[in-house]
């Protein structure tokens, strides 16, 4: 697919730290009422706010930030033991009103102009899979996008990002919550790249935790349980990065 690219700068950038590579790519929605009213805030100088790309619904892509130069995209954020992610990653900002002004599903050809966006920035950046997230994965206390209804999993069909094939949809039943079983939990969601403490019970920490990973990669159930069913697929990523 041809990428339609324009270019809007913002003046919401400066320098990446010498040394640091890119090495994410953390998605986004816009959560605005429109494509217009996002660009204009990502490019307004009193947001402090930006994104290196925006892909709008009918597939046309603008371009802010240079790839190499650091886009304010990610805020207070952590994903593998590192924080200040705005550092080495690339934002994509993609045009949905999200949760607040009517979630709706991404266009056909929007996702497919993300996917060919994603392998466009892998061709130039070495960027391992499992570093492709959401901000919701990397800001689980304040943060809910792309959300559920980004397809998370046609992406990864395509090269883009990890899905843990074959694994059944187990329900939402059987609900863990003895110290053993969540220990374990929280161990799979800190392997794969989650901010969790060793121990404790299904609090309101872990339970946010637990929908980000349910937007991720069990979108059919975002409840914040460690259920059977996101527990399959909990151990089914586990499996995927080998840790």
């Amino acid at each position: 697919m041809m990428l339609a690219v324009r270019d809007r700068a913002s003046p919401n950038q400066d320098g990446r730290p010498e040394g640091v590579s890119v090495d994410m790519i953390v998605l986004h929605y816009t959560g605005m009422r429109s494509a217009a009213e996002a660009l204009d805030r990502l490019c307004d100088r009193a947001t402090a706010v930006s994104a290196h790309y925006v892909v709008e619904e009918d597939g046309l892509i603008w371009r802010l930030v240079p790839e190499g130069r650091r886009a304010w995209h990610a805020g207070d954020s952590f994903w593998r033991g590192r924080t200040r992610l705005n550092d080495r990653s690339i934002g994509i900002e993609i045009v949905n009103p999200g949760h607040e002004w009517g979630y709706r599903p991404f266009p056909v050809l929007q996702l497919a102009v993300v996917c060919d966006l994603c392998l466009e920035l892998l061709s130039r950046h070495a960027v391992p899979a499992r570093n492709i997230v959401g901000h919701s994965d990397i800001a689980p206390e304040r943060k809910q996008d792309p959300g559920e209804l980004f397809d998370w999993e046609g992406l990864a069909r395509n090269g883009v990002g990890l899905w843990p094939e074959g694994v059944p949809d187990l329900g939402t039943e059987d609900a863990v919550r003895d110290a053993a079983s969540l220990r374990d939990v929280r161990k799979a969601l800190g392997a794969i790249g989650y901010r969790v403490a060793p121990e404790g019970p299904l609090d309101p920490a872990l339970a946010r935790v637990l929908r980000a990973f349910q937007r991720h990669w069990r979108p059919e159930a975002v409840t914040g349980q460690a259920d059977a069913g996101t527990l399959a697929r909990l151990l089914g990523v586990v499996r995927l990065i080998g840790d």
